[in-house]
């Protein structure tokens, strides 16, 4: 594990860009773009315009270390270059952000108010690939819909056992049990969820480290002690649906949380605009988000 990279997610003021649209998600990433599916007839072609709009995005002199601590990757993304460099090194070596993979193969159907992952089948090779890109750590995503405890604990289980394998490999897993925001009994499946992972953190070796990323929470400081945990290497919260800035007030309530945004980062940059609009654009954003992280 790269010590300096674990000390600027330890310690440093800013946010996580989530760059990690798949497959499912990239067409609508790319809609709001201004990149229509008319631009594209495969797969292939998708995957390199949201390269391009990535590359973009990430050589843009606004996105730095200085305020974005970390990016969270597409393993395709992973695999790609940025000006003749892996994309994982080029965002270390060049821009002093860290490096993560999203390791989800996205989502099972709904079962007792949950959607727990589909099963990893690649892990093992894909952390090997990861660590030869100097990535750091890893995310994984699953979704809570209702206050089911047996659903609730399945997640965190499942969460927590494909954590267990990340961390024998040396990398630090993002555990991402997301609680929709719609949900019509969102504070008590936040509550369960809360003590799920408090226990679980509870039984992990001390000098084990794994980091969180949830919804932002209907009561600000929820995630206070797990976040105050020296196994807990930072708790980071989607924008979940919200516009950037509901998003970014409600953020500003909770001290023990930075961002981790992906849609609301990325609101109201398009393929059209020059070069000049589209980094006052991305100024604006990536300031306002550092801001509702760290003050």
């Amino acid at each position: 594990m790269d010590t300096t990279q674990l000390e600027q997610i330890r310690t440093g003021r800013g946010f996580f860009a989530a760059l990690d649209q798949s497959g499912g998600s990239t067409p609508k990433a790319l809609a709001e773009y201004g990149v229509g599916a008319d631009r594209y007839g495969s797969d292939a072609e998708m995957f390199d315009l949201v390269h391009a709009m990535r590359t973009r995005l990430i050589t843009n002199p606004s996105f730095d270390g200085s305020r974005v601590l970390a990016a969270i990757l597409f393993e395709q993304t992973m695999e790609r270059e940025i000006e003749g460099v892996p994309t994982a090194r080029f965002l270390w070596q060049r821009k002093s952000i860290v490096p993560i993979l999203k390791v989800d193969k996205g989502l099972a159907d709904e079962a007792d108010g949950v959607r727990l992952m589909k099963p990893i089948d690649t892990l093992d090779d894909l952390l090997a690939r990861a660590r030869a890109h100097g990535v750091f750590g890893t995310k994984m995503r699953s979704v809570i819909n209702s206050a089911d405890p047996a659903g609730i604990g399945a997640i965190v289980d499942q969460q927590f056992e494909y954590g267990d394998r990340i961390r024998a490999a040396g990398l630090v897993p993002i555990l991402e049990p997301e609680v929709t925001i719609t949900s019509p009994d969102r504070e008590r499946s936040e509550a369960l969820l809360l003590d799920a992972v408090a226990a679980r953190l509870d039984a992990l070796p001390a000098d084990a480290l794994v980091m969180l990323k949830i919804s932002i929470p209907t009561r600000p400081g929820l995630y206070g002690e797990l976040a105050a945990d020296p196994r807990m290497l930072r708790v980071v919260a989607l924008s979940g649906g919200y516009s950037r800035d509901e998003a970014c007030e409600r953020l500003a309530k909770d001290p023990t949380l930075i961002a981790s945004f992906s849609r609301a980062l990325l609101e109201g940059l398009t393929e059209q605009q020059s070069d000049e609009a589209f980094t006052a654009r991305l100024e604006a954003s990536i300031e306002q988000i550092y801001q509702a992280s760290t003050h």
